[in-house]
């Protein structure tokens, strides 16, 4: 599994052949927007920032949206979406936490997150993570004391912060302070497997993408 970074919350997820892009932005969004071909797009909240479902092209024949809450199994990858709040750019929007196993390593994508306490039905729903995508920059989301709580309550093999602007970004380095470490060197991607993660302990690591 390869995991790249293109916006403050665009994940690519690429294993073998088949392509996942997790909130691209849209055209009207004031954020870079990427052009790359994906088998599958998710969407957490339905924001210019995060719904540029538009400028992804299909490897193939077609592309599958996924936008909201629910099961969902395309491509062998079998997905669950759990519905959540975010107060993103000032907002109230219906979020979707997206959980799925990929090469027997279960990844969990929060989105825009903005609940700091998260309902026990629903984390009862979020155990067994090896790598969680965390918001931090507390601008309608998750600020770094709240996803480092969270972070703590799930227990992920490796968690990778989103939405924070570069390495110098304040939000970025309470986050580090949060978790007890002085700084990271951001990456340009991260290639995992399962046997490597499952020796990590909550393993903080920052992907680098274009400002």
């Amino acid at each position: 599994m390869i995991i790249t970074q293109h916006s403050p919350h665009c994940i690519k997820i690429q294993f073998g052949d088949t392509v996942l892009v997790f909130n691209p932005p849209s055209k009207e969004s004031k954020e870079q927007s990427v052009r790359f071909s994906a088998d599958v797009v998710f969407s957490s909240i339905k924001h210019p920032d995060f719904f540029g479902t538009e400028t992804i092209s299909p490897k193939g024949d077609s592309i599958f949206l996924i936008d909201g809450p629910g099961e969902y199994e395309v491509k062998g990858v079998f997905v669950k979406g759990f519905a959540s709040k975010s107060f993103y750019d000032g907002g109230s929007f219906l979020n979707t936490i997206y959980t799925f196993k990929l090469e027997d390593i279960t990844v969990c994508v929060l989105g825009a997150l903005g609940e700091k306490e998260l309902p026990q039905e629903l984390l009862e729903n979020l155990d067994d993570i090896n790598i969680l995508f965390v918001p931090i920059n507390g601008e309608g989301v998750l600020d770094p004391m709240e996803a480092y709580k969270l972070g703590v309550k799930l227990a992920p093999n490796m968690i990778i912060p989103t939405l924070y602007k570069g390495e110098k970004d304040p939000m970025l380095q309470l986050f580090f302070k949060e978790e007890g470490i002085a700084s990271l060197k951001s990456v340009d991607k991260v290639t995992v497997k399962k046997k490597e993660v499952e020796a990590m302990e909550g393993e903080i690591v920052t992907l680098s993408y274009p400002l």
